[in-house]
């Protein structure tokens, strides 16, 4: 049979209660003969709570220290997971990320795997054993545990199963799948049976949460089908229903019928504008600014520069609300002195809203439509950035999930056929 890779979520592991479905879960995958490998997370709230008290003793955590005592909360649940899979007659094993061992970079509480070890996880599955490996973690060259980030565990996954080349990586999360956005703004939202890995790597770098990115880059890059599943269902759901469950993340070229034009609406509110004002016009001015935010390990999104006036112009670029005050201080330092730039000013409540979809490369009026429908509510449209497969723009937060709505039904995704 087949080798399979499950991913658990925090949610899915909030309660020994939950950690015990979780284990029928998986027997009940084995027990229809196929090798399975399981990458849980933290039990939920798990990794806010030893965060909060790193915060106690230091403002500003070491990042080192900071992995060394995050990484113990997915330590916690992969044993007692095994336990849990021990007691009802299953042989299970687990490891710790160092254990593996999935080697990373040195890049603390934002680590990026490079490689594998996946050995000792085959000679395992070979013994008839049920893997289970912590997800969010790894090590360094020099013997460092390290974190890959908030949403890690995903990541973990979608790189355990292309390094095992599994057959599939079911996401088990407390969704059901992937929507045309998120039905907690729009009641009307219908869930997705298929969706491209191009469109959910739009979506989750907009802002949907159902997906880490990292682990969407990953499954696209090394082509491993990927499926958004629940939970939260009975454990012991026939199992060639839960298979045809949830959202299954492919390739284009795999489906079977023509793309719809908007496959959903994705938004973000984790937004902050930052605006330079009159910066000098010339070659090499954008480096001279977001070099700077760049060595201090802050993300820029959008970017717009403004039309020269008198050899000077405008450069605007949003980054991460968490992020802006360090940007804001980064700037006024000897950014702002180096290159001898006007005002420097900021709006940390402001948020994206995108349509995404394959069909755009097919379809055209998409961009006027979605700029009619928000003029037609009175929306300002602060920023625009385009992709082939997407449009975003960026409006005041108070407007957004009005936005939100209005696109959804402007695009007729409350009615449309699921892919």
């Amino acid at each position: 049979m087949a080798l399979i890779v499950h991913k658990y979520g925090g949610t899915s592991m909030g309660s020994t209660e939950r950690i015990k479905n979780v284990a029928k879960r998986v027997a009940k995958w084995h027990d229809a003969g196929h090798q399975i490998v399981v990458v849980p997370s933290a039990m939920s709230g798990e990794t806010n709570r030893i965060i909060a008290l790193a915060k106690e003793i230091m403002s500003e955590p070491d990042p080192r220290e900071l992995d060394a005592i995050a990484a113990t909360g997915e330590q916690v649940s992969v044993g007692l997971l095994a336990m849990a899979l021990l007691s009802i007659g299953k042989q299970a094993v687990s490891y710790a990320g160092w254990q593996v061992a999935i080697k990373t970079d040195s890049s603390h509480t934002k680590a990026r795997i490079a490689s594998i070890d996946d050995a000792k996880v085959r000679a395992d599955l070979d013994a008839g054993k049920i893997v289970i490996i912590t997800g969010f973690q790894g090590v360094d060259e020099c013997g460092n545990v390290t974190t890959l980030g908030r949403g890690g565990s995903d990541t973990s996954a979608v790189a355990i199963a292309a390094a095992l080349k599994a057959q599939e990586c079911m996401i088990f999360t407390d969704v059901d799948g992937v929507y045309t956005t998120d039905p907690r703004v729009v009641t009307d939202a219908r869930r997705l049976k298929t969706v491209t890995f191009e469109e959910m790597l739009e979506m989750a770098s907009l802002g949907s949460k159902v997906l880490q990115i990292r682990s969407v880059e990953f499954a696209g890059n090394y082509r491993m089908p990927t499926r958004v599943l629940s939970s939260l269902t009975d454990p012991l759901i026939p199992l060639e229903e839960e298979a045809s469950s949830g959202t299954l993340i492919s390739f284009e070229e795999d489906t079977h019928m023509e793309q719809a034009t908007i496959t959903g609406i994705a938004f973000n509110r984790d937004e902050a504008k930052i605006t330079v004002f009159g910066v000098p016009d010339k070659p090499g001015i954008a480096y001279q600014i977001l070099g700077p935010i760049a060595d201090a390990n802050i993300e820029v999104d959008m970017i717009i520069q403004n039309q020269s006036v008198d050899g000077k112009t405008d450069f605007t670029f949003t980054v991460p609300r968490g992020e802006y005050n360090k940007a804001m201080e980064v700037l006024s330092g000897d950014v702002k002195e180096h290159i001898s730039t006007g005002s420097i000013i900021g709006d940390p409540k402001v948020s994206k809203v995108s349509v995404v979809g394959v069909g755009m490369r097919s379809h055209v009026g998409i961009a006027s439509q979605m700029f009619r429908t928000l003029s037609e509510e009175g929306i300002n449209i602060q920023m625009i950035s385009t992709s082939e497969i997407k449009i975003s723009v960026l409006i005041d937060e108070k407007y957004m999930e009005l936005a939100v709505r209005s696109l959804h039904k402007a695009f007729g995704l409350e009615s449309a056929e699921v892919h």
